[in-house]
């Protein structure tokens, strides 16, 4: 993957670049769905962040969990979703964004004072799209979403997964890389200039 192609992953629409990841260890919850599927989810999750050199606990000290994410088949049904407009704010207006789009996913990002992840919660509104999905997959790819902020455009087109001839789905080898080069401790938790990206081009043959 060249620099050019990591900047993408992490410039907004605005034009802006925007980098960061997490600054504490992932403490995941899953919302809606059984256990044999729940088991799934933080399966994949551990093994992202074992993949990048990142860790999860069972909890967060300050924020009990810190990683949510729902699964549910409407997005009105996050309206009942106890105390939840305190955690996204103007959730309403937000509804109505994902509704008018026909969404079928939405992250929101809490930063802590080093512009660091702090929390994350991810909505999936399990569709047609989704549903054709199998679960360990979805998992993984969640899982890759929520581990940088990458760009509203970085997996647009091409998903950061690959199926193997035997039919085991892993990370596109590139993406692990990007992901490694990301959590390379010498490396920022927060960057908003593009030559971050060059950095990160230069760190992945030194962790290969």
């Amino acid at each position: 993957m060249t620099a050019t192609e990591i900047e993408h992953m992490f410039t907004r629409t605005d034009g802006s670049y925007v980098f960061a990841r997490w600054g504490r260890p992932i403490s995941p919850v899953v919302f809606g769905v059984m256990d044999e599927s729940l088991s799934v989810v933080k399966s994949a999750i551990e093994a992202v962040c074992l993949a990048c050199g990142h860790v999860t606990v069972e909890l967060d000290p300050e924020l009990g969990s810190n990683m949510m994410m729902f699964f549910f088949s409407n997005w009105d049904e996050l309206g009942s979703v106890p105390d939840l407009d305190q955690l996204i704010p103007n959730l309403a207006q937000v509804v109505d964004r994902l509704q008018v789009a026909q969404a079928n996913q939405y992250r929101a990002f809490r930063f802590d004072d080093a512009g660091a992840i702090q929390a994350c919660f991810v909505f999936l509104r399990v569709d047609e799209a989704l549903e054709q999905l199998e679960a360990d997959s979805l998992a993984l790819s969640q899982a890759v979403q929520v581990m940088l902020l990458w760009s509203q455009d970085a997996f647009r087109e091409t998903s950061p997964l690959a199926v193997l001839e035997s039919g085991v789905t892993v990370l596109r080898p590139e993406i692990a890389a990007v992901l490694r080069a990301a959590y390379d401790p010498i490396m920022p938790a927060r960057a908003d200039d593009p030559s971050h990206a060059l950095r990160l081009h230069a760190r992945i043959p030194m962790l290969s």
